[in-house]
């Protein structure tokens, strides 16, 4: 009987909580919503020793936290959330710890494609970016196999960022629009170097980012409180609003993202110039 009181006041709880988010969705709606959101997920360690949990415990409340971000933003009216997972440089992590996360990750996408999952729920074409090449060809195939599978889907657009960099990606853009316009060759001929004409121009680059699925980011979160990008989205965020809560990764919540937000229009006016400006 006692049990049975405490399951119905935790289904009040639920409801309340539900119907407090929705009215707080609908007044925020009110403002100016972003179109793209990013997320920096940093902390998943250091939450895992605050707690005396494993790395590989901390990564699967993480992994729980996105999920979380997702149906938020999916809530909210976000169009596209970018997930910075695995940088290059975290390669050169121990492979006792860099394994759990391959295994992690392949598990992770694999489940994208299990039927009622968050994203069939909620209509979500995922999209991989970075250099996969990198990546075992386990990992790689699924990821593959799961953009596959979502393409039909268009109510959102998540973007995971595996083995990126923002260097990798400018230089990887530059690259592949010399093979473009020129097959590699790097000379301008004299018309162009007459002309102050440019070997490349911002627009092919542009063009040819791993980003380039996505309009640049409105708001970019990185938890944990550090103020540093670590060579995310670099090129993309000149007129982005940068939030650093101190909540590490999996302590992430709505209430972050509603903050974020709330700033955000705040500063649309003053963003929306600097975009045009440029």
């Amino acid at each position: 009987m006692k049990n049975a009181g405490i399951d119905k006041a935790i289904e009040i709880l639920g409801k309340l909580v539900r119907f407090l988010r929705k009215s707080m969705i609908h007044i925020i709606s009110v403002g100016p919503v972003p179109d793209h959101v990013a997320f920096i997920m940093d902390g998943n360690r250091r939450f895992a020793r605050k707690h005396n949990l494993s790395e590989a415990a901390g990564y699967r409340i993480g992994l729980l936290a996105l999920i979380s971000c997702v149906k938020y933003c999916s809530e909210l009216g976000v169009r596209y959330v970018t997930f910075y997972a695995f940088s290059i440089d975290n390669f050169k992590r121990r492979s006792d710890e860099i394994q759990p996360l391959m295994d992690l990750f392949l598990e992770y996408i694999e489940g994208l494609m299990k039927e009622g999952n968050i994203v069939s729920r909620y209509g979500i074409r995922v999209y991989f970016r970075g250099n996969l090449q990198l990546f075992s060809e386990p990992v790689r195939l699924a990821a593959e196999n799961a953009m596959l599978a979502t393409a039909h889907n268009s109510n959102l657009f998540m973007i995971v960022c595996l083995a990126y960099t923002s260097t990798d990606e400018i230089v990887h853009a530059v690259q592949e629009s010399c093979e473009e316009k020129w097959g590699g060759a790097i000379l301008l001929n004299e018309n162009e170097k007459n002309e102050g004409g440019s070997f490349v121009k911002v627009t092919d680059i542009d063009k040819n980012m791993y980003m380039a699925i996505a309009p640049e980011p409105d708001i970019l979160i990185r938890t944990s409180g550090d103020t540093r990008l670590s060579n995310f989205l670099l090129w993309q965020t000149t007129c982005t609003y940068l939030y650093f809560p101190s909540a590490f990764w999996p302590e992430i919540g709505f209430r972050h993202l509603l903050w974020a937000i709330l700033n955000f229009q705040r500063h649309h006016q003053y963003l929306t110039k600097r975009k045009k400006q440029g």
